[in-house]
């Protein structure tokens, strides 16, 4: 791994949904600026070979982030390998069913919630006794320009709904910890060219593009550098801020 200019050098990362897209692309980053960084995901193969191609620096827990026992589990672990994490990335999420509010299931609004929405609870209440006894921390909790506005065509109420929450939840919690050196911000991305937008709209351009001032879909290592960095000292006093980076879509 190449290495970078060591703007996390110290810091203990957790990443979730670390196997692919902008997970993946955020742990390379982080790994690169000389953080150690656990990857968590279900896609056991996928992040098995992303930590094996990082090295030392990181390694691979499977991880379903809508259980609390596997949340304790990943602190566990983060904690044996590296020590107390102080960084926590909440990147896990998922699109769901296309589907009108009055059609969706209830099954199916659950589900979404329950990965875009509760993870985040789950996560910032199994971290936060980590950073806390560590004395700093920086929460990343990863939304939407679904939670920043609702007019371009989102799956369903379930990931607008949630992608919202995400948004307040990163708020209340930033004022709760601000005394104590814990900072937390969302990120709103747009358009990023991953395997999730990949399947709903046409990465290649077409309709999606006219949405987008800028006029092009964006490399998840667009989303990496403000990731990398809230989760950085450079960012010491911003907390309980949403941060977009959506090509100005949010804009129109």
């Amino acid at each position: 791994m190449e290495s970078g200019m060591g703007r996390l050098k110290g810091k203990v990362a957790i990443i979730t949904g670390a196997a692919q897209g902008m997970g993946a692309s955020h742990a390379r980053r982080f790994v690169a600026e000389g953080a150690r960084v656990v990857l968590s995901d279900l896609n056991e193969a996928g992040g098995a070979a992303l930590a094996d191609e990082l090295g030392r620096s990181a390694l691979f827990v499977r991880h379903d982030v809508t259980r609390a026992q596997d949340w304790t589990q990943v602190v566990e672990r983060t904690e044996a390998a590296f020590g107390p994490p102080t960084v926590l990335v909440n990147n896990a999420g998922v699109l769901g069913p296309i589907a009108r509010t009055s059609d969706i299931s209830e099954e199916d609004y659950l589900k979404v919630c329950a990965i875009n929405q509760t993870s985040v609870f789950l996560g910032m209440k199994a971290v936060i006794p980590s950073m806390l006894k560590a004395g700093v921390g920086s929460i990343v909790n990863i939304s939407s320009i679904a939670g920043i506005v609702a007019n371009y065509g989102f799956p369903s109420l379930a990931y607008v709904g949630s992608k919202f929450a995400v948004r307040g939840m990163s708020k209340a919690t930033a004022i709760e910890y601000g005394p104590n050196n814990i900072r937390v911000n969302s990120v709103h991305p747009g358009f990023i060219r991953t395997p999730m937008m990949a399947e709903a709209t046409d990465e290649e351009g077409g309709d999606a593009l006219v949405q987008i001032p800028l006029r092009r879909i964006a490399d998840p290592a667009e989303v990496s550098n403000l990731v990398l960095f809230l989760a950085s000292d450079e960012a010491s006093y911003i907390t309980g801020a949403e941060h977009v980076v959506d090509a100005g879509m949010t804009a129109q």
